[in-house]
């Protein structure tokens, strides 16, 4: 079978609940260790739904996910521009574009699926922040359902319309910041990135991202091309996918606007986790 396949192993601690004793206990384990470290977080940053995001994003590997908790709140502190106001209505001039959806269903393997449509953002209008902002607010909500961080988030960027204008925009201070941001930065895990319909002047921004990649990663990429549809479907269902990628699930509007709701119903949430 060609799809994606999970790594974790079956019968290790992501599988068991929450309240089970060893899970509880890797938890208490961590907390403690933030405190020894007298780590400048918030209280509700140490409560056990928020650490257990980042013990199962590196399946209770106690070191690594100490260094995605550590590595988290210091891009929180460097970032402001990013992270001073989570609320899904400053973004929704974006979001409306159409830009940005979610799949309604996991995939096969249990993992969310999101996609960027390149062709939809205005550098105009949009700036890569502003693109970035909506990213880190629908991956804060994603990183609170168990099923995804058991099973990660996979991506597919659709690259049509991808113009020097998009490239100014992607700067090494946003390249360093986005590849933080998917290795050890942020509590979830990424099981794939799909590109599809890539220009040619896509491979200068691509290639300079890469180089920040660690090879796990970058192992996880994958160029489909303009002719996407069959290398595509390896990895996910035509039941899926939208009409626009040759699916059957409907069209990308509805897809857009499951993903605008999504976030509107966790305004309350998002706030709570901003920077003023």
């Amino acid at each position: 079978m060609d799809r994606d396949q999970p790594i974790s192993p079956p019968g290790n601690l992501n599988d068991l609940p929450d309240d089970s004793p060893q899970v509880r206990a890797a938890v208490a384990a961590l907390r403690w260790r933030a405190v020894e470290e007298n780590l400048e977080v918030r209280q509700s940053d140490l409560s056990d739904a928020c650490l257990i995001r980042f013990l199962r994003c590196r399946d209770f590997d106690s070191d690594l996910a100490w260094k995605v908790f550590k590595n988290y709140h210091k891009w929180r502190r460097d970032c402001p521009e990013i992270i001073a106001n989570l609320h899904p209505s400053s973004s929704l001039s974006l979001l409306q574009t159409g830009y940005i959806g979610i799949l309604k269903e996991r995939d096969p393997c249990g993992s969310r699926v999101v996609i960027y449509r390149i062709a939809r953002w205005d550098p105009k209008i949009f700036t890569a922040y502003d693109l970035f902002r909506v990213s880190i607010m629908l991956s804060e909500l994603l990183a609170r359902e168990p099923d995804t961080q058991r099973n990660g988030v996979k991506a597919i960027f659709d690259l049509q319309g991808w113009k020097f204008a998009h490239a100014f925009q992607v700067t090494p201070a946003v390249t360093k910041k986005i590849t933080f941001a998917l290795t050890d930065g942020f509590p979830l895990k990424v099981r794939g990135i799909h590109l599809i319909r890539e220009p040619i002047i896509f491979y200068h921004v691509f290639n300079l991202i890469k180089l920040l990649l660690p090879e796990k990663i970058k192992a996880r990429i994958h160029l489909h091309g303009n002719n996407f549809a069959h290398g595509l479907q390896k990895h996910f269902p035509v039941s899926l996918l939208p009409e626009e990628f040759n699916g059957e699930a409907g069209s990308f509007e509805e897809f857009s606007k499951y993903l605008i709701d999504f976030l509107m119903e966790s305004i309350n949430y998002l706030q709570s986790i901003s920077l003023f």
